[in-house]
C-alpha cells in the first residue's frame, strides 16, 4: 500500500523549522533523538512477551510511589543514553529520584516520563513516552533549578504514543501542534496533521469513576451533571472514556475533542492529583494550548505554575476549552461548587 503523495518527514520539517529560527537547532537535536529512539522503542514494545515480560514488576518503586516495571527501567535508560548524544545538560525522569548531569555546556534540560501507562504494558493498549525541553540556566543554584520554572519556558514538548500506530506529537518553538505518524517499512516518521486544532466542545469525558467516593464536591457535581446527560442542567447526553494511558487519551482528545481530569481527591497524598506538573502536566498543556484547547488545574493555567520540586504533582483537566472552563467554573462558581444546596435551586443552563 503507497504512503500518500507528498507527505513530509520529520527530518524535512525539523530542517525547515531551523532554517526560520535558528535558535531551534538545540532543540530539533534532541527532537531527532527521540524519534530515533522511539523507533526502537516501538520495535520492542511491538515484541511484547516475545521479548520478555516487559510489564514484570521490580522490586523497587519510583518517585509516583509506583512499583517500577521492567519496561519502565528499561525504557528510561535508553532515552537517557539517546540524551547524551544531544545537547542536553541535564535530564529529570519519573524513574529518577534526583535530576541527572549529562553535558554542563550543553543549552537544553529534558524531563520525561519514560514509559506512561505501564500498567497496560501487558495488555497491548498503547502506552508512551511524555517529554518537556527546557532551557538550560546560565547560572543554576543547583540542578534541579533547571527544571523549576514555568512551562511556558517549554522549548519543545510533547510525547510518543505506542500503539496501532507508533506516533509522535510535539510543539517546537512558538509553533503549533504537529503529528507524524512512523512508517514501519521504512522506519521514518511522516507527517499526518498539521496545526492541529481541538474541538471547543465535545460531549466525551475521561475520568477514573472508581475514585468517585473520594472527589471533592466541585467535581462530584460535574460528572453527576454529565451523567444526568439530556435530562439533566447540561441539556445534552455524554460519553465517558478511561484508558489509565495519558498518551492515549491526549492523543484520542487532539483528534476528536472531549476533556480529561485527573483531580487531586480526599485519598491521603492525592489532595495535588497523582500527575507530575513537570514532565506530564507540562508538556500535554502546551499541545493543549496551541492546539486552541486549555488546561488548568481545576482553575490556574498549567503553564503558569511554578514547580517547587522536580516530581511536584498536579490535578490536571485539559481539552476543549468550552467543557474546561465549565469545570473550572464548577470549583469557582458558589451556584455549581455547592453540594446540591436548595439555596441554589435546580441548576440549568441558564446560569451557564
Amino acid at each position: 500500500m503507497a504512503r500518500i503523495a507528498g507527505t513530509q518527514n520529520l527530518e524535512t520539517f525539523l530542517e525547515q523549522s531551523v532554517a526560520a529560527d535558528a535558535r531551534l537547532s538545540s532543540a530539533a537535536k534532541v527532537l531527532r533523538e527521540i524519534a530515533t529512539t522511539a523507533v526502537e522503542m516501538s520495535d520492542l514494545i511491538g515484541l511484547g512477551q516475545l521479548y520478555g515480560r516487559l510489564g514484570a514488576s521490580r522490586a523497587s518503586t519510583n518517585m509516583d510511589g509506583d512499583v517500577q516495571k521492567e519496561l519502565d527501567v528499561l525504557a528510561n535508560d535508553i532515552f537517557v543514553d539517546a540524551f547524551r548524544r544531544a545537547p542536553v545538560a541535564a535530564v529529570a525522569s519519573e524513574e529518577l529520584s534526583e535530576s541527572l548531569a549529562l553535558d554542563p555546556t550543553a543549552p537544553l534540560v529534558v524531563a520525561m516520563d519514560p514509559l506512561d501507562g505501564s500498567s497496560n504494558i501487558d495488555a497491548n493498549v498503547s502506552i508512551g513516552t511524555i517529554f518537556s525541553v527546557l532551557p538550560a540556566l546560565p547560572d543554576p543554584s543547583n540542578l534541579d533549578a533547571h527544571f523549576l520554572q514555568p512551562g511556558r519556558a517549554q522549548i519543545a514538548g510533547g510525547f510518543v504514543v505506542y500503539g496501532p500506530q507508533t506516533s509522535i506529537v510535539f510543539a517546537l518553538g512558538s509553533g503549533a501542534t504537529e503529528i507524524f505518524i512512523l512508517d514501519r517499512r521504512d522506519r521514518v516518521f511522516y507527517q499526518a496533521a498539521s496545526d492541529v486544532r481541538i474541538a471547543n466542545d465535545s460531549p466525551e469525558y475521561a475520568i477514573n469513576a472508581s475514585n468517585y467516593r473520594h472527589w471533592d464536591p466541585s467535581i462530584r457535581a460535574y460528572i453527576d451533571d454529565c451523567v444526568q446527560g439530556a435530562e439533566g442542567p447540561l441539556k445534552r447526553n455524554y460519553n465517558m472514556r478511561w484508558i489509565a494511558s495519558l498518551v492515549a487519551e491526549a492523543y484520542r482528545i487532539l483528534l476528536r475533542g472531549g476533556v480529561f481530569l485527573y483531580p487531586g481527591d480526599q485519598r491521603p497524598g492525592y489532595a495535588d492529583g497523582r500527575l507530575r506538573l513537570i514532565y506530564e502536566a507540562n508538556p500535554i498543556a502546551l499541545l493543549a494550548e496551541r492546539a486552541g484547547g486549555s488546561a488548568t488545574d481545576s482553575l490556574r493555567p498549567i503553564l503558569d505554575i511554578t514547580p517547587s520540586d522536580i516530581h511536584a504533582r498536579t490535578p490536571l483537566v485539559f481539552g476543549s476549552s468550552g467543557p474546561v472552563e465549565l469545570v473550572a467554573r464548577y470549583h469557582s462558581d458558589p451556584q455549581f461548587s455547592a453540594e446540591r444546596a436548595p439555596l441554589f435551586g435546580k441548576r440549568g443552563l441558564m446560569r451557564l
